[in-house]
């Protein structure tokens, strides 16, 4: 009988799941909401999965798969990762549970090679280095605690921060008041301090002003370029560090890039990255996955099945034809299912 995988990949803002047979077809794919243990609790979170895998992809109970692979954010340390893998396997999810981090995801969706450093950038910034012998290389990510800069939620509110103190006087003038302003429809960026104060506005639309932000950092705003300026030495020193914990730097390396400030691809940013890394790691190799997170999690759940080398590339094309358009997505076939609070 052929084994199956249970593909998970949990992020801040949203959870895909992926049902993947040991010979790489890819059975059904789906979106839920955020997947938040630290916030909502371990328990509430293997809910968020379970809720999906029974009423999107139309399996009535556990168990959902031969193995569950699980990358997720919120599995930050090894202790909490210890938490989710065993509340997994309470559930009887799957006969076999891995759970790491969702970076380890990242770098097997977009590394040639298996191994190398993954740096994501979306609402928040982390990083994973893992050597050709199984080293791995990693760091707490709890954010400013840990000493975390960076992501949409930072520069949000850096953003938020320079253009109030420009309104009223505090600060230089910046670009960053209009575009406050604007993003979130306000005659002044007080007004908005004090929406996000009382809670009548989400304290998550701050990741909108980060489009702006790159713009006008490209338009030449000194406040806003000192922010992009900031984010690429996050991004280049977190990766560099990894690959020199690791013994990588000698030697070409693959850096896989992810997360929607990295992915976007914006040519300041990304030329800033670029430059940080070609001074201080000339011999790595910048790459953005080219598949989404949720395809590492397959793949190393298949590794862990040992499936064929075939299946590898057939669950990259089932996934590459997602993102060309060229297929209807699985979630789309199977009713995808979606509650309030998911982007």
């Amino acid at each position: 009988m052929t084994r199956t995988v249970l593909a998970v990949d949990g992020g801040n803002s949203k959870t895909d799941v992926a049902l993947v047979r040991e010979d790489g077809e890819v059975l059904a794919t789906a979106r839920g909401p955020a997947f938040l243990p630290q916030s909502a609790g371990v328990s509430a979170a293997v809910d968020v999965i379970g809720t999906i895998v029974r009423r999107a992809l139309g399996i009535a109970a556990p168990p959902y798969a031969d193995h569950v692979a699980a990358y997720v954010a919120g599995a930050d340390l090894p202790v909490e990762e210890g938490w989710l893998r065993a509340e997994l396997l309470a559930r009887g999810y799957g006969a076999s549970v891995v759970v790491g981090n969702d970076t380890f995801a990242l770098l097997r969706a977009g590394s040639g090679t298996g191994w190398g450093v993954a740096v994501v950038c979306g609402a928040g910034i982390n990083a994973v280095g893992v050597s050709p012998a199984g080293q791995v290389a990693r760091f707490p990510a709890l954010g400013r605690l840990s000493g975390d800069w960076g992501g949409g939620h930072h520069l949000g509110e850096e953003a938020l921060w320079h253009a109030v103190r420009a309104e009223d006087g505090r600060g230089p003038a910046t670009a960053l008041t209009d575009v406050v302003r604007a993003c979130f429809g306000a005659a002044t960026v007080e007004e908005v301090v004090v929406g996000l104060h009382f809670g009548d506005l989400p304290a998550d639309r701050l990741h909108a002003l980060v489009p702006p932000l790159l713009a006008a950092a490209a338009d030449g705003d000194a406040i806003a370029g000192s922010l992009v300026e900031r984010q690429a030495e996050e991004v280049a020193l977190l990766g560099v560090v990894a690959m020199r914990r690791l013994g990588l730097l000698a030697a070409p390396c693959e850096v896989v890039l992810g997360g929607g400030v990295l992915t976007a691809r914006h040519p300041l940013l990304t030329s800033l990255v670029e430059r940080r890394y070609a001074e201080r790691a000339p011999l790595a190799r910048l790459v953005v996955a080219d598949v989404p997170p949720i395809v590492g999690a397959a793949l190393l759940g298949l590794d862990r099945l040992g499936a064929p080398p075939e299946a590898y590339a057939r669950v990259r094309a089932h996934f590459l034809r997602e993102e060309d358009g060229t297929q209807p997505s699985a979630a789309s076939a199977s009713g995808s299912f979606s509650i309030t609070g998911e982007r």
